[in-house]
């Protein structure tokens, strides 16, 4: 049986205890829902999908009949006593999925970005905005060196959406020019990397409200404009440069190491914090690129990292 926006009838006074819809969220999610097998850690979390596909949602709980799903769009059903599928709508956009477990009040919120279809794209544009082209074949044969199955569709309206609990969607624009709308890829494994880098920095005593990301996504057409590589993982969108910058905030790396410089040394300590992250054991963010940046002219140090799946390590 279908429940359009809701999974389950309620009694009258478990309407009265649900909350109003949209909440702010800080941290972590006290409700286990799984996508793909993975946990969503975050008590905001993003999924992309195509058009009219199905997003399976899973839960753990032993009460998990006590959860409680509302959808203002698409179709929500529920497959068993703790899973469901969400039909995603066939007009690309953000689609909010709003989860609530009945029993302790807690509530998490799961961004669905329903994307436009790479075959909309017409030569190197996509409604005006330029792509540009991915190589044809995969670097060396992997799969996650395809060309993506479509992009984000980034408006002035959703461009401040929250992705993550301390990431936005405009964080991660590529800045190229143009106007609306632009487009983007996103990756979930990158945003739970970079929220998990997030808090151990705060665990050491900085204290930034969020990463500062001197360049995410990057179309193909920018970012050989600005020299880099066919394969560069900014144009899959598992890629991030990025930087703290809290005290002062003045667009460059802060003085992490108390010395009175800002150079390589700072930027050090970014990376070793995440390498020690990646090769934990304690963690599921799994092995991906990172790299040290050394001080330019133009710019500061910085840390790139992504979420290739596999180890690998340079210095600049």
């Amino acid at each position: 049986m279908l429940f359009p926006a809701t999974i389950q009838l309620l009694k009258a006074d478990e309407h009265e205890r649900l909350p109003k819809y949209p909440v702010q969220y800080t941290g972590y999610s006290n409700i286990a829902i799984s996508y793909n097998g993975k946990r969503l850690p975050y008590a905001i979390s993003s999924i992309s999908t195509l058009p009219g596909t199905e997003v399976y949602l899973s839960s753990d709980f032993p009460d998990a009949e006590k959860i409680w799903i509302k959808a203002d769009y698409g179709i929500i059903r529920k497959t068993g006593q703790s899973d469901w599928v969400w039909n995603a709508p066939k007009k690309p956009g953000v689609y909010p999925v709003f989860i609530t477990d009945l029993k302790t009040g807690d509530q998490s919120t799961i961004n669905m970005f329903v994307l436009t279809p790479s075959s909309m794209q017409k030569g190197d544009f996509l409604n005006g905005y330029q792509i540009g082209k991915y190589p044809k074949e995969p670097l060396r044969g992997n799969p996650v060196y395809l060309p993506p199955k479509g992009f984000i569709e980034v408006t002035r309206e959703n461009m401040h959406t929250q992705v993550s609990p301390n990431f936005k969607l405009s964080q991660f624009l590529c800045k190229q020019e143009g106007g609306f709308p632009k487009y983007l890829i996103l990756s979930e494994d990158l945003l739970h990397q970079l929220e998990y880098i997030l808090a151990r920095v705060r665990e050491k005593g900085y204290t930034p409200p969020t990463l500062t990301i001197m360049s995410g996504y990057r179309t193909p057409y920018y970012n050989k404009r600005i020299g880099n590589g066919a394969y560069s993982r900014h144009i899959y969108g598992d890629a991030a440069d990025i930087f703290i910058d809290t005290n002062p905030s003045n667009g460059m790396m802060d003085d992490l190491n108390g010395d009175g410089k800002v150079n390589r040394e700072d930027a050090r300590i970014l990376f070793d914090l995440i390498e020690d992250i990646q090769l934990s054991t304690d963690n599921d963010i799994g092995l991906g690129g990172l790299g040290l940046y050394s001080k330019r002219p133009w710019r500061g140090p910085f840390v790139h990292v992504d979420a290739r799946g596999h180890k690998a390590r340079w210095f600049k």
